[in-house]
């Protein structure tokens, strides 16, 4: 470029001097040091004339381009996705035809003239679209990563975007299940104050069962009854185009690059989810690139135009019948969760994006945190603490103690307690005694019972009756204190004790006669 201009310059200078200064050719040559017939060339036109490249010949090229040429041919029928890279035909050219010893600059040179011309760069020409208030919003998911108490751990973000003001809503989970899947379209809805008549999605399984011909889908049983529920439109991309809805692609990079760099920091996926509102909330203010207002602007007008919300929320658990087995559990899945009932008992259970409800007659009788990994057990130590009260001696080894540890729930105190209830009554009758101590938390709340167990301790009594007691009087009211009263400012009030005699007067008989008045003091 800079030649260029100094060509050009140099045109505008043997122009000048032609016509302002020496005036002929040859003299013009001779002060600027050019050649002559450069100088005609500058009196022809003021702009240089394009410099032509000639075709270099390509020796060590010729005998691998039949090679590469049969690659990039054959390319024309493979997935997009797994087609030669230029360093991958490179390297089969150096296994498969040694003979040709040519550098791997000139095969990449060569291979993105060739794909250019056959087509296979994917370059193609996207047409602007503009579209109308709450008339389409689109969905996807994408992954990120935080550090949980300096644990890093992969998460899901759904994301919802409207493609007339540009606001999005993002929530983060664990795993991208259908649950997930639709709780999350709940509360974005519940986010824009309404629902887009049209909602774009690739091809994901919590919505389609089955790829048809064209945009035609089956679409999966529950996703059907939620779509009808909250009355919207769904629309699906063509398989391997995403650029047809570009809007959330860019939209979750977008986010990612911009709130969740560096690793957010959080204990737990509702402190994550926080985070991610307060963000969604802060690009509220941000004015789109070619938009006149901001999305936070564009949001509230749209959400005059978006359909209302429905009163009830859609019904999201999918709903498993299993029946309690040997262990006391339940199976769901891959996984146990312990439930409170007899062998054998038939129980519904319903499986949410983050946890696990046991229901039996119409009544919940167990929830769980849902666990995401495979062939796990799930257990409550309170479910089994009536058959430990048979078993005193499986407590101490129990499965369900050891995650009842490990989840900060036994407290040290406990240990201590049921040590002395050993030493004092022996290990059977003491461990069923401590058994006795656990099961006094269905009545007064296991916070209760740690800190009649602590006061107990602290007293010296430690046995079960002290436990009762300390929580019987745990619920009582304090009793008043009674503070004396100052009575010497009231001296001023006091009278004189009345007499007797004057009641009789009211004897029949008694003589009437005038009566001296009492003299108040």
């Amino acid at each position: 470029m800079e030649n260029r201009r100094a060509k050009v310059e140099l045109y505008e200078q043997i122009r000048r001097e032609y016509e302002h200064g020496a005036g002929t050719i040859r003299a013009v040559a001779r002060k600027l040091g050019v050649h002559r017939r450069e100088v005609r060339k500058a009196l022809a036109s003021a702009v240089p004339a394009e410099r032509k490249i000639p075709e270099r010949e390509r020796p060590r090229l010729a005998a691998a381009i039949p090679f590469i040429d049969g690659i990039l041919e054959s390319d024309r029928q493979a997935p997009r996705k797994q087609r030669h890279t230029a360093h991958r035909i490179f390297t089969r050219l150096r296994r498969e035809r040694p003979e040709a010893e040519v550098a791997e600059s000139t095969v990449r040179r060569y291979v993105r003239e060739r794909k250019a011309a056959m087509g296979l760069l994917g370059r193609e020409i996207f047409v602007p679209q503009s579209y109308a208030w709450g008339g389409e919003g689109q969905v996807d998911w994408y992954e990120g990563w935080a550090e949980f108490d300096g644990e890093r751990r992969k998460t899901y973000q759904f994301c919802m975007r409207s493609m007339a003001s540009g606001g999005a809503f993002h929530r983060a989970y664990p795993h991208a299940n259908q649950q997930a899947f639709l709780e999350a379209h709940e509360l974005a809805f519940a986010y824009f104050g309404g629902v887009f008549r049209v909602l774009r999605y690739d091809n994901l399984r919590s919505a389609v069962k089955k790829i048809l011909r064209g945009h035609q889908r089956e679409e999966t049983v529950r996703f059907i009854a939620f779509r009808s529920h909250w009355g919207f439109e769904a629309e699906f991309c063509t398989p391997g185009e995403g650029h047809e809805k570009g809007g959330v692609e860019g939209e979750g990079g977008q986010f990612r690059r911009n709130h969740l760099v560096p690793l957010p920091q959080v204990r737990d996926l509702e402190e994550l989810n926080l985070l991610m509102r307060a963000s969604s909330k802060e690009e509220e203010s941000r004015v789109i690139a070619g938009r006149a207002q901001s999305i936070g602007a564009g949001m509230l007008v749209e959400r005059e135009h978006l359909l209302p919300l429905v009163a009830e929320g859609f019904d999201l658990a999918s709903l498993h019948f299993p029946a309690v087995n040997g262990s006391g559990c339940v199976r769901v899945l891959t996984n146990f969760y312990s439930a409170p009932l007899p062998v054998g008992t038939a129980v519904e259970v319903k499986v949410y994006s983050a946890y696990v409800e046991v229901w039996h007659q119409g009544k919940r009788v167990a929830r769980h945190e849902r666990c995401y990994a495979r062939h796990k057990k799930v257990l409550e130590l309170e479910h089994y603490l009536d058959a430990l009260l048979k078993k005193p001696g499986a407590l101490a080894g129990s499965t369900a103690l050891e995650q009842c540890r490990a989840q900060g729930r036994w407290p040290a105190s406990y240990d201590r307690f049921w040590e002395v209830l050993r030493q004092r009554q022996g290990k059977a009758a003491g461990t069923r005694a401590m058994i006795d101590v656990l099961l006094l938390a269905r009545e007064h709340g296991p916070e209760r019972v740690r800190q009649a167990v602590e006061e107990s301790l602290r007293l010296g009594c430690s046995d079960v009756a002290a436990v009762r007691y300390q929580l019987s009087v745990g619920g009582r009211e304090p009793q008043r204190v009674v503070v004396p009263a100052q009575v010497g400012a009231l001296n001023r009030y006091d009278r004189p004790q009345p007499r007797l005699e004057d009641y009789d007067q009211l004897r029949p008989g008694w003589p009437v006669g005038p009566v001296a008045p009492e003299v108040v003091q």
